[in-house]
């Protein structure tokens, strides 16, 4: 039996104990409860932010994220938010919880009350550090000011009708902005200007995406394509550009060529080869063993840069990600 066969079939009763264990199914909670529990604020009606590991390291001067390396975003001065816990895919590798649903809401915020309702809610959750004897003296004031947003945390952000005024509104409020997209709605992305744009890449057929992805309607597959050439777009536009491959050792870990071939029509500025981490709801679908090694990313990446014309430029162990450009090199976007 080979390895990718010997993993899935691991997955239903590892599905099974992983259920027992949460103590609940995603189907027996709704997702404003879900959210509750799993540490996340609320952001007006529909906003969500939560603080990553990286922030709370970087609060107490123990690392900092691969964004701090590869791109000068302050990792503590960095708010992780979505506009929206909508999506149209249900990605077996996802730490956040697919499993439960999430609706439109019947008005949506404007982009000011989002930017207004995000920052305070980010300051609310690192209250904790304010009198913590573990912070680093200085960084709790800064963290208060959010250098970047990430608009990645949960859903897919081009769900937000107004989304380029919610990216302009950040960036006047003294922001950079990073967006994360599964590039199924490439209309949306061709109207907004973040200052780097990332698009998710984790499969190079129909097929394998069908796999993967799990869309919830048919031909989004040839949307993702279609977004690959907007992101070109955007790069001759002046956009900061990545296309982001979650690694998940058994399942996407095959074709560089196939990457290869799709990457060059879209020439981003930089690529992002991570592997899966086995951490949140992820946990009910894939096992440890779907995880890779840094010495696997870093092989993996090599065969895609080799194929696709893009050199190593750095990497991150803790983080399991390599990040490649066509010189080699990585540039900073930090406004501090």
């Amino acid at each position: 039996m080979d390895e990718s066969s010997e993993i899935k079939k691991n997955q239903t009763e590892f599905v099974s104990g992983e259920r027992i264990r949460f103590g609940y199914s995603p189907e027996e909670i709704t997702i404003d409860e879900l959210m509750a529990r799993q540490g996340y604020a609320k952001a007006g009606a529909h906003s969500a932010v939560k603080t990553c590991a990286w922030l709370k390291n970087s609060m107490n001067g123990t690392g900092v994220c691969y964004k701090s390396s590869f791109y000068g975003v302050t990792s503590h001065r960095c708010l992780q938010m979505t506009p929206t816990l909508m999506c149209n895919q249900e990605c077996v590798f996802c730490w956040r919880p697919t499993e439960v649903p999430a609706h439109a809401p019947e008005e949506w915020d404007t982009p000011e009350k989002i930017v207004e309702e995000s920052i305070k809610a980010q300051r609310k959750l690192i209250t904790g550090f304010g009198g913590s004897p573990n912070a680093v003296p200085g960084n709790y004031d800064e963290a208060k000011n959010p250098s970047n947003v990430a608009i990645s945390l949960s859903g897919e952000p081009t769900f937000y009708p107004r989304l380029p005024e919610l990216i302009q509104t950040y960036e006047n409020a003294g922001m950079t902005v990073f967006l994360v997209t599964n590039g199924t709605q490439p209309e949306m992305l061709r109207k907004i200007r973040p200052t780097q744009l990332y698009m998710s890449l984790d499969a190079t057929t129909p097929e394998m995406y069908d796999e993967v992805c799990r869309p919830k309607s048919p031909r989004l597959w040839e949307k993702v394509t279609e977004s690959l050439a907007v992101l070109k777009e955007k790069k001759e536009e002046g956009v900061r550009t990545a296309i982001r491959i979650t690694a998940v050792k058994g399942l996407n870990m095959t074709d560089a060529a196939g990457y290869a071939e799709l990457i060059q029509k879209a020439k981003p500025d930089f690529i992002e080869i991570k592997s899966y981490m086995h951490v949140g709801f992820s946990r009910l679908r894939l096992t440890r063993a779907n995880m890779a090694e840094q010495d696997e990313i870093r092989k993996f990446a090599k065969e895609i840069g080799d194929l696709a014309g893009y050199k190593f430029a750095g990497e991150s162990e803790p983080s399991r990600v390599v990040v490649l450009s066509e010189n080699g090199e990585l540039s900073d976007v930090s406004n501090d």
